[in-house]
């Protein structure tokens, strides 16, 4: 028998460490574009690269875990993250620098679909929502990585690299091994032709993913060089932009399992929607960088639950009407195909934010204020979510 609570820790250590390793680098973009003379649209390249890495990586992850169990390719994941991030704090030159943020995309997609795939799997074995408090751990982790960053802006460039230790420890802990039982090992995935995995219910999930990624990857990317570009906030403080934003967001979603229980998935992402709306409002109209810093906290409570409640959603059609024993195998390999939604998102939000707005980020966050208002017609989509207790009773 499998010990949940230690399984459910590990889980949210992986998610916490993945979160702490993202916001710890891209709140140093501007010291990283200092390093390497970088522009916009530069950094908008590199940028780019990693997302289509971390594309890669998923494909990876959804090719390896129905062999060799999602536990498994989890611990791989982090220890790519490891070296990599070694690799590009310690990088001599520009060249060594670019490949190893191109290895460390790659271990991104690896962690994010397999964590996703644990959490899933752990879901389903509680018989209860959690995936909001899994990915509120990444967010405590993104908010010690915001603070970190605010913490240690004179130490030097090479000191980074001992964030890598982190990935290190969190390979080794006590993750949920897959009851294979007698299921399928092949990595195809059913087609909706088979009656068996609802792509289009999925995809109109998947959309809602893609929202959410392209306002959470211009938050955590744009935000810091907004205010240092638009309000020339003080150099120590451009982390503000990202830090607000992750508390808010890791709040909403530590207690989001509950809310999604009592409140229902639909509704819970349509208030947040309007939320969502009016701080991008607050973000692009701001006078001064603490009205911004208020916008972007504002947004963290509107967004938080999307891409928790996308995977919960995307699980639960997929899952549905499978039998326990070919269940888990469909899910993770489900999951990963359902993260690639997440780089849609992050190449919107990352690259389109930047070269939209390489005249000025005001227009640049208008990407995301755009694509924010699809949420309300979205939301109806996550139906499954509200009742994926009982979907996924038995797993």
């Amino acid at each position: 028998m499998t010990d949940l609570p230690r399984a459910r820790l590990a889980i949210a250590a992986a998610f916490l460490v993945q979160g702490l390793v993202f916001i710890s680098l891209t709140t140093r973009l501007p010291r990283i574009q200092e390093r390497w003379d970088l522009g916009e649209l530069a950094l908008s390249g590199v940028l780019l690269m990693m997302v289509l890495l971390a594309g890669v990586g998923s494909l990876v992850a959804e090719r390896l875990a129905p062999r060799l169990d999602s536990a498994v390719v989890l611990r791989a994941g982090l220890l790519v993250v490891a070296g990599s991030v070694v690799v590009l704090v310690l990088a001599p030159s520009l060249a060594v620098f670019v490949l190893g943020l191109a290895a460390y995309g790659v271990g991104l997609g690896i962690v994010d679909a397999t964590g996703n795939m644990q959490a899933v799997a752990l879901e389903h074995r509680m018989g209860r929502v959690v995936l909001p408090s899994c990915h509120g751990a990444w967010t405590l982790g993104g908010v010690i990585g915001a603070v970190l960053t605010l913490a240690t802006t004179d130490v030097p460039w090479s000191a980074i690299a001992l964030v890598a230790v982190l990935p290190l420890l969190a390979s080794v802990a006590p993750y949920l091994p897959r009851d294979h039982g007698v299921a399928a090992t092949s990595t195809a995935i059913p087609t909706s032709a088979d009656g068996d995995v609802p792509w289009r219910a999925i995809v109109m999930v998947g959309l809602a993913l893609v929202v959410f990624y392209t306002v959470d990857t211009a938050a955590a990317t744009w935000g810091p060089v907004y205010l240092d570009d638009v309000f020339d906030a003080p150099e120590g403080l451009v982390a503000l932009a990202t830090l607000p934003y992750l508390v808010a967001t890791g709040l909403v979603r530590l207690v989001g399992d509950r809310l999604t229980e009592r409140v229902g998935a639909v509704r819970l992402l349509r208030v947040g929607a309007a939320i969502a709306l009016v701080a991008l409002v607050v973000v692009v109209a701001a006078p001064s960088w603490p009205v911004a810093v208020l916008g972007f906290t504002l947004l963290g409570c509107g967004v938080a639950v999307v891409a928790p409640l996308s995977f919960s959603a995307a699980a639960a059609l997929a899952g549905r009407d499978a039998d326990p024993a070919t269940r888990q195998a469909r899910v993770d390999a489900v999951v990963a195909r359902f993260n690639q939604f997440n780089y849609v998102g992050a190449l919107l939000g990352a690259v389109m934010t930047g070269v939209v707005g390489a005249g000025s980020l005001r227009v640049g966050f208008a990407v995301p204020l755009v694509l924010v208002v699809a949420l309300f017609w979205l939301a109806r989509a996550f139906a499954p979510a509200d009742d994926v207790v009982d979907v996924s009773a038995g797993a």
